[in-house]
């Protein structure tokens, strides 16, 4: 999820908090479980600092061994220690509690995105992405939003509040997922242009009734449709390219960190006078007729490297993250 959502659960689940009677009757506990949840809502993405050494680093990186099994007790330990010596007096059992059910409950909600995470670390490196909720949800956050500004006007109590708010969130997921499935499932029935052995990914967005859908056919190439309140309609439709010049990119940091993290990648190439511009794009994220998730790779007329970039951009601004003079 998005880190406004992930900071809205955090304050949601301090709420939660207060059906422990040791937490609802000891405002130094409750101060130490609201700092716990809140921090342990975000500190799975505290590998973001990898985009320091560069987009392949990041997209190779983030949502891997932060999110894995080791490292949700490693954040919950390190938090509750850290709080346990801001409040000497409040029951670290209780603190670690609530703060490591934060740190999983981030973990689960980046399992129903698109992107999805390596949560089964250290034993795969699989990513686990289910496609069910959009990465900003409406409904998550306006929920959460409403029940933590009912709770600091005092409009009702915390221990009633937040056990229905999760009770609906639950439902909500339930029906989510179910309503995925179905759609899914019988999306070869909507298709007219239906091939043995196509396949499909249904990919949510901020809309309810609205999904976006990627056929792979058995060759390689890619359908892009919209399932709009059971519509469906295709919009386009993606080769992927075979030449020496994509074969030759698959070795370059930029290329690899796209195909380590996306199974949806697929090359296009270009030739220019100087030589070859292999454009790798990840085809579930088509925006405004573009395909913005990127790695792009300049080579020579020998395939030699001359240059790389990998990331989100759209075309316009594409030229400059890469030597302009090229074209």
């Amino acid at each position: 999820m998005d880190t406004g959502t992930h900071l809205v659960i955090g304050l949601g689940l301090a709420g939660l908090a207060h059906v422990d009677p040791y937490v609802a009757h000891d405002p130094s506990l409750a101060a130490a479980v609201l700092i716990g949840t809140v921090i342990g809502s975000q500190i799975p993405d505290a590998d973001s600092i990898v985009r320091l050494k560069g987009n392949a680093a990041y997209i190779r990186h983030h949502r891997g061994l932060s999110h894995g099994l080791p490292a949700l007790v490693l954040w919950t330990l390190l938090i509750t220690m850290a709080l346990g010596l801001i409040f000497p007096g409040a029951s670290v059992g209780h603190i670690a509690l609530w703060t490591g059910i934060a740190a999983a409950f981030h973990v689960f909600t980046d399992l129903f995105n698109t992107y999805g995470t390596q949560a089964l670390r250290p034993f795969s490196e699989r990513w686990v992405g289910w496609n069910i909720i959009h990465i900003f949800d409406p409904f998550l956050f306006f929920s959460h939003l409403v029940a933590i500004l009912m709770w600091s006007l005092h409009l009702a109590r915390p221990e009633v509040l937040f056990p229905l708010l999760y009770a609906i969130v639950a439902v909500y997921y339930v029906w989510r997922t179910i309503d995925h499935a179905v759609l899914e499932r019988g999306l070869k029935h909507k298709d007219r242009e239906y091939r043995e052995g196509d396949r499909y990914t249904l990919i949510p967005t901020v809309h309810f009734s609205n999904w976006n859908v990627v056929k792979r056919h058995q060759d390689g190439t890619y359908a892009l449709g919209e399932l709009r309140s059971g519509e469906l309609r295709w919009v386009d439709e993606v080769a992927c390219a075979n030449h020496p010049a994509v074969e030759a990119s698959k070795s370059n940091p930029d290329a690899a960190a796209l195909l380590y993290y996306s199974s949806y990648a697929c090359a296009e190439v270009r030739e220019h006078k100087w030589g070859y511009e292999v454009r790798w794009a990840d085809v579930r994220y088509r925006h405004r007729k573009q395909y913005p998730f990127v790695a792009v790779v300049h080579l020579d007329k020998e395939l030699n490297e001359l240059d790389s970039y990998v990331g989100w951009v759209s075309e316009s601004k594409l030229g400059k993250k890469l030597r302009v003079d090229l074209y």
